[in-house]
């Protein structure tokens, strides 16, 4: 009987691949006008009802039967279109996609068939580049993290900042790639804007969880944003002019059809305006030739070329830089009682800069109608220096005469190799695979005091931690499979090795997750990750300063591991609402933070002995109810969760080895976002948001001293409980904004009047204790500090 079901078997083979015939249907999807590519664009046949979607550089590949199909191409916001054919041999079709007029500007979160109900993706979501400009922001610089933090499951920092802390996590364990290249450094203005250019971007991609094989290195969350790649076809631009800065973008053709082009720049000019109070401030002083002054600039630009339908390169640069800059000038005379005047000036010069440049480039061929290959080479740097320089000189010459100078620099650089493959055998399999090589230079930081004088020998000392290598590899493979029409998982192992100061570091991390469909609308899924991570950045400082340190894992500090648990329903109401509610469970451990009273400046002690290491979790549910078309578009986010560390190692304990609450920890977030279109001339968008408030560490009780002696008060010594052992008040704020368009000759005209923080509530940057001394006793109060009131603001753009 055995051999009967054997031979059946071997028939059934035979005859399934003799007679079953399956031909591949590939190509690329593009905007009509531009022919920029569309990522996540959806790609499916009505007939079987299998579909697949476009990579990050807009390639597909569908398996199919042999016979009839009807192919559906469709991506949010644009009117999709259909091709009707015999299918009989491997096809190449690439389909160009035009703007639904009626959907343009109003999309709020896009999203395919990986995200969604029937997606197996969870705890991530897409911003269309339109939305975050259309969203109300601090003197109108629209800025993409802060769109992001209106999202459930992200936070902000303090007031204003452009900060993320992503379910727990702080703002290291965030994978922010520009083009697939990590960005060190995202902050601009000590961190109230980010350095990502709205102009330069066409995707905005955001993983909270979950995270696919093809991703490591980070324990929170992932942020892929990617650069438009220029119009093939026409020379557009667009020029924006606001408060505090200046844009412009320009795309267009090299070679129409083949090669394009896209530069955009910004820069503030607040530094410009001020110059000339700050000069007629100093010349009543009797300083001279004083200039002083803050200013940020971007620069984006990306080449795109493509040789064939099967092979095109990619060039991508960005470069930003913050600076703040100061000089004078004194000079004076005396005379020196002997019928000689002496001269004598003094010379201040400070520059203090930072900033991040990025290269890459990439290389895309479609090796065969199911394999896809892309390969990059990247170089992605930061570095923060500080000069100071003071100069003291007498006409005559005397031993008084010195020169002085003050400096401190760090950074890091990358040099990275990555081969990735999109593998698409049939429409049940996604497969994604590659591997990575990453050198690393760390620069911790290094203090350095010059002095020369007329009299002393010359004084020349640094002070700091020396420069480490590092060696970075790994491999990762992902499946994406269709296991029966209800139920779909994605199974992932990513392994990385780590090799510094003559040690080696291994990690294989899992990630699964699965999706079972309940109803056309509704589906329940699961996931789980295990994250580790080789880099820390330390601050300790309530907003981002260019002086917060990335240093390695080293001999004595071990790498971050984090393991993230995670379950949801997602559900789509009448095509008219997506729902969905997810809740996490989240540890991390050998997380690091500075000791009580460490920091990166003034010690001969390094880093490693200024930190502890200890371990964190982080729990909670997250809600949002989205609607992404019509003319009312919007969501509402809540956030319910929890965040705590512990560091009770010996010798390294923070806090008496007690648990307390992480410093961003807050109970309740919760963010309404809306946009209406009220006719083709205006449009109108405002924000509400109100978040539980962040923790912090005050003295909370006081001990009455012996008086000390000729004073009328007791001394008081205060006494601090715990860490982070104060609730700031809860922080709420709505924006607005409004667009006025009108279409001229050559463009669209756009005045843009918003209001930031539209009814003055002034929420609390900074508290702190301030004591009032009164006879005999001394009162302390809690004060807090205020940043931004009600701020309005104006900014003029034209497209053409």
């Amino acid at each position: 009987m055995k051999r009967y079901i054997f031979l059946i078997f071997i028939l059934f083979v035979f005859f399934h691949f003799t007679f079953a015939k399956d031909y591949t249907i590939s190509g690329y999807v593009t905007e009509l006008k531009s022919s920029e590519t569309l990522i996540g664009a959806s790609i499916v046949d009505i007939k079987s009802g299998k579909g697949t979607v476009t990579n990050p550089y807009g390639y597909y590949s569908l398996t199919l039967p042999e016979g009839e199909v009807s192919i559906r191409y469709s991506y949010v916001g644009f009117s999709a279109e259909s091709r009707e054919f015999k299918l009989t041999k491997d096809t190449v079709i690439s389909v160009s996609l035009s703007t639904d007029t009626e959907l343009k500007e109003l999309t709020v979160i896009g999203h395919h068939t990986e995200l969604g109900v029937k997606g197996t993706q969870m705890s991530s979501i897409e911003i269309p580049i339109a939305q975050i400009k259309s969203i109300p922001s601090l003197f109108g610089e629209t800025d993409v993290l802060k769109a992001l933090q209106l999202l459930p499951g992200v936070q902000g920092g303090v007031e204003g900042s452009a900060g993320l802390y992503v379910r727990g996590g702080g703002p290291d364990q965030n994978l922010l790639l520009l083009d697939g290249v990590p960005v060190y450094n995202v902050n601009h203005l000590f961190g109230f804007f980010s350095v990502f250019n709205a102009d330069a971007i066409k995707n905005v991609t955001l993983y909270k969880g979950n995270f696919p094989a093809r991703f490591g290195g980070r324990l929170s969350s992932v942020l892929d944003v990617r650069m438009n790649d220029g119009n093939m076809h026409e020379y557009h631009g667009n020029v924006s002019v606001g408060i505090i800065s200046s844009k412009v973008n320009l795309e267009g053709p090299i070679i129409k059809g083949k090669t394009s082009f896209n530069v955009s720049a910004r820069r503030t000019y607040l530094d410009v305006l001020a110059q000339p109070i700050i000069k007629l401030i100093a010349n009543q002083e009797g300083a001279s030739g004083t200039s002083a002054g803050y200013y940020f600039y971007d620069f984006n630009t990306k080449i795109n070329h493509k040789f064939s339908d099967k092979d095109r390169l990619y060039l991508s640069v960005y470069t930003g830089d913050d600076a703040i800059y100061a000089s004078y000038k004194m000079r004076s005379g005396i005379d020196d009682g002997v019928n000689q005047r002496v001269e004598y000036s003094e010379k201040m010069k400070l520059s203090w800069d930072w900033g991040n440049l990025i290269s890459s480039l990439r290389w895309n061929r479609v090796l065969n109608s199911k394999l896809f290959m892309n390969t990059t080479a990247s170089y992605t740097r930061y570095r923060f220096k500080l000069a100071l320089t003071d100069t003291y000189e007498e006409t005559p010459k005397s031993d008084r005469n010195s020169t002085m100078r003050l400096g401190y620099n760090s950074g890091i650089e990358d040099y990275t190799v990555k081969l990735d493959f999109d593998y698409l055998p049939t429409p049940n399999h996604d497969i994604k695979f590659g591997t990575s090589y990453d050198y690393h230079q760390f620069k911790p930081g290094v203090s350095s005091f010059k002095e020369t004088s007329s009299s002393n020998n010359p004084i020349n000392v640094s002070i700091g931690d020396d420069p480490i290598y590092a060696h970075e590899a790994s491999l990762y493979a992902e499946d994406n499979m269709t296991v029966t029409d209800y139920f779909k998982t994605n199974i992932g192992l990513h392994y990385t090795s780590f090799f510094v100061q003559n040690k080696t570091y291994h990690s294989l991390q899992p990630r699964i997750s699965g999706r079972l469909l309940i109803t056309d609308d509704l589906s329940f899924k699961v996931a789980y990750a295990y994250m580790s991570q080789y880099i820390h950045l330390l601050s300790n400082n309530n907003i981002s300063l260019p002086t917060d340190l990335w240093v390695p894992v080293t001999n004595r500090i071990t790498p971050m591991n984090s393991n993230q648990y995670s379950a949801g329903f997602f559900y789509n109401l009448k095509n008219l609402v997506d729902l969905s509610v997810e809740s996490y469970y989240k540890t991390m451990d050998n997380i690091i933070e500075y000791k009580d009273g460490a920091s990166f400046w003034g010690s001969t002690t390094g880093w490693e002995d200024k930190v502890s290491m200890g371990r964190g979790w982080s729990y909670g549910v997250e809600f949002l109810a989205q609607r992404s078309f019509g003319n009312t578009t919007g969501w509402i986010g809540y956030t319910w969760s929890k965040s705590e560390r512990l560091f009770d190692r010996a010798g390294q304990e923070l806090n008496f080895g007690e648990p307390f609450p992480a410093k961003y920890d807050r109970r309740h977030d919760i963010s309404i976002v809306a946009t209406h279109k009220i006719s083709e001339k205006i449009d109108i968008s405002g924000t509400w948001v109100f978040s539980t408030g962040n923790t912090g560490t005050l003295e909370m009780q006081n001990y009455e001293a012996a008086p000390i002696p000729g004073f009328y008060y007791n001394q008081s010594l205060p006494y601090i409980p715990s860490r982070n052992n104060f609730r700031y008040p809860s922080y709420h704020r709505a924006d607005i904004g409004v667009n006025f368009h009108k279409q001229k000759k050559h463009g669209v005209r756009t005045w843009n009047v918003s209001v930031y923080n539209l009814y003055n509530h002034l929420n609390p940057f900074m508290v702190y204790t301030n004591t009032d001394y009164l006879i005999y006793q001394s009162k302390k109060t809690l004060k807090k500090i205020s940043l931004f009131p009600i701020i309005p603001s104006v900014s003029y753009s034209y497209k053409f």
